[in-house]
């Protein structure tokens, strides 16, 4: 990263140095245009009056006569000539003032557009500077430091960081308990808890504790390292509206040229007088220039991946913004992302004995197995503090279960198969209440002494908090239609989709990756459709969609490389901000298309045809420029909406 630091650093340099000189250059074009109308209008020497206009055209015209020639060395035409022709022509037809008054606008504008295409470049440096230089690398004897750049450090190494510090790599806490600000990185507003065996980032803030960090993955490959490449891939990687308008504005330029000298000919045929005609090409040669059309797209896209990154999501490319604003469907994957994805308990019910005892019982059993429910039926009955009995003869059941001999008498807790084999008698009354908590999607952990049934733990894959108000956020932005697809049975798929306020024909269940696949490819035939997933067990579904989007992928090299968009946090709100985003995004596109084809539209027909002074057409020409570049530049301050 150290390299890749250099590097930015450097051309960031490079363009504040260009920024600077361009910024005196405006302003002596301003000092020499400003001086000559007051010493015309003080009435001093010609000598005085043209110095100082000379003044403006050299420092406003200098920088882009020398685009021109380079573009011109290179066999293209470019925009700058233009202005360049029309202020010499304005010159030549007397009207001098009003060239520089060109001169300077262009130049002005030039600058913003300048400082505004920087700005993905500056959040980079911004990112880069989230990330210390050096760490604090433990050394083998457990109890001592030393102090090491990041670049050095490898997998397994060890690094304290301390209260009020940024955590210097990817890794995993090994000691301490503490929050750790990670909104640098995934955009979460409130610090995270941290316990070991928690992932933390480099460029995350330690709030409160000592922690010692176990290195999972080298500088190069952290995630902010991964951050900072792909903000500066997507950069470079050029939207459909922004290829389109480069396009056009290349050889718009010839045709403007040309067309102003096919005018001037014209004007002089139908006998106007030479200079009212050359004074109308001149006017021609500014309003007809497309730069407002050429920046139009840019500064909005730009814009837009930036304030993206800054809350945490990734676009690959202007195309996966400008593709994810236009999708009518969106369709998720359920585990992981929908839902948590990890099993907890839902409720308990007991049949026989008491509560308190049976928490007991049922704590002691799943003490003794390793089994994810287990854990969950542990943590849940932990948080409770639910005293433990004494057990003897405990013994795992792969597949079935877990038993045990407490006081004497022998216990048990599982599934079906285990409740068969222990030859347990079942009602009528619990096989309907088992049978209507596979229907809500729930799985049953069934707890016994002998035959008898003392009571059912029951556990099931938690939804997000946040999942139905996402889902009724993104109809509310403009979404058609939400859909699920799940590998789930269809029974449990229709159970979670009713308590998210999906419809049951957009429900999808029994599906395979394969059966993923096909779906995405048939709801395609009614409009683009965008998926969302986990990032790493639906890598194809994610490629067969118009665009992926990977959920939770900090620390994650194949979600990151998978996906089109990646939202490095788990915060379904995340999702709603960037389709609404990139909706606004295409929204000021086609605003700043139609306004600058427009407004440069009237202004031809009003040159060709009306008496349109030139003063009129560069403030027209030039402020729509930087009008367009201002409307851009609003979505570098879109904040995320509350959910709905």
């Amino acid at each position: 990263m150290d390299k890749m630091k250099s590097t930015i650093l450097e051309e960031i340099a490079a363009e504040r140095k260009e920024l600077r000189v361009q910024i005196v250059l405006t302003v002596l074009t301003a000092v020499g245009l400003i001086g000559a109308v007051i010493a015309s209008l003080l009435g001093e020497s010609l000598w005085v009056v043209y110095g100082l206009y000379a003044l403006a055209y050299l420092a406003g015209g200098a920088p882009a006569a020398k685009e021109a020639i380079q573009s011109l060395l290179q066999k293209d035409l470019n925009i700058d000539l233009l202005m360049v022709l029309a202020a010499l022509a304005a010159a030549g037809v007397g009207e001098v003032r009003d060239g520089a008054i060109l001169l300077f606008l262009f130049s002005l504008a030039g600058t913003l557009e300048h400082y505004a295409m920087g700005n993905t470049k500056r959040s980079v440096a911004a990112l880069m500077d989230m990330r210390p230089d050096e760490a604090n690398r433990l050394r083998s004897d457990g109890q001592t430091t030393q102090r090491v750049a990041v670049e050095l450090l490898a997998i397994d190494d060890r690094v304290i960081v301390r209260p009020g510090e940024r955590i210097p790599i990817d890794g995993e806490v090994e000691k301490g308990v503490g929050a750790v600000n990670q909104a640098p990185i995934t955009g979460e507003s409130v610090p995270v808890d941290k316990t070991p065996g928690d992932k933390v980032f480099a460029g995350s803030v330690n709030q409160n504790a000592v922690l010692t960090i176990l290195v999972t993955a080298p500088a190069a490959r952290s995630t902010l390292s991964r951050m900072i490449q792909l903000v500066m891939e997507a950069e470079d990687m050029k939207s459909p509206s922004e290829r389109f308008s480069d396009w056009f504005g290349q050889r718009y330029t010839f045709v403007v040229l040309f067309g102003s000298i096919a005018a001037l000919g014209i004007f002089l045929l139908i006998g106007m007088e030479t200079a009212e005609a050359l004074y109308k090409a001149a006017t021609l040669l500014v309003v007809a220039s497309p730069c407002a059309i050429v920046i139009s797209v840019p500064a909005a896209v730009l814009s837009a991946i930036a304030a993206a990154a800054r809350h945490g999501v990734l676009f690959k490319g202007g195309a996966a913004l400008e593709d994810f604003g236009n999708v009518s469907t969106i369709a998720f994957d359920k585990t992981g992302t929908l839902t948590e994805g990890k099993m907890a308990v839902s409720h308990v019910t007991v049949l026989d004995g008491e509560e308190t005892e049976f928490f007991s019982i049922v704590a002691t059993l799943e003490a003794e197995s390793d089994h994810p429910l287990a854990r969950s039926i542990t943590e849940y009955l932990a948080e409770r503090s639910v005293r433990r009995l004494e057990a003897h003869d405990a013994a795992a059941i792969p597949g079935q279960g877990v038993i045990a001999t407490m006081g004497g008498v022998r216990y048990w807790a599982g599934n079906q198969t285990l409740l068969t084999s222990e030859q347990a008698s079942m009602t009528t009354e619990v096989e309907a209440f088992l049978e209507s908590l596979e229907v809500r999607g729930e799985t049953p952990v069934i707890v016994g002494q002998g035959q008898t049934i003392l009571g059912v733990v029951a556990l099931s894959d938690v939804v997000r908090r946040e999942s139905a108000g996402m889902i009724k956020s993104l109809y509310a932005a403009g979404v058609k239609q939400v859909v699920m697809l799940t590998g789930d049975t269809k029974r449990v798929a229709l159970a979670v989709g009713e308590g998210l306020g999906l419809k049951e024909a957009h429900v999808f269940g029994n599906l395979l990756p394969e059966d993923k696949v096909t779906q995405i490819e048939a709801l395609t035939k009614t409009g683009p459709v965008a998926f969302v997933g986990d990032g790493v067990n639906d890598a194809a579904a994610l490629a067969t969609a118009r665009v992926g989007i990977a959920m939770g992928v900090a620390g994650t090299d194949a979600a990151l490389e998978a996906a089109d968009v990646a939202l490095l946090s788990s915060d379904l709100r995340k999702l709603v901000y960037t389709y609404t985003l990139s909706r606004r995004a295409n929204r000021i596109i086609r605003q700043n298309l139609y306004f600058a084809c427009g407004i440069m539209a009237i202004m031809v027909v009003a040159t060709i045809f009306t008496t349109f002074p030139l003063p009129l057409g560069v403030i027209g020409h030039e402020g729509g420029t930087l009008l367009v570049v201002a409307n851009g530049l609003r979505l570098l301050f879109m904040k995320e909406e509350k959910l709905g």
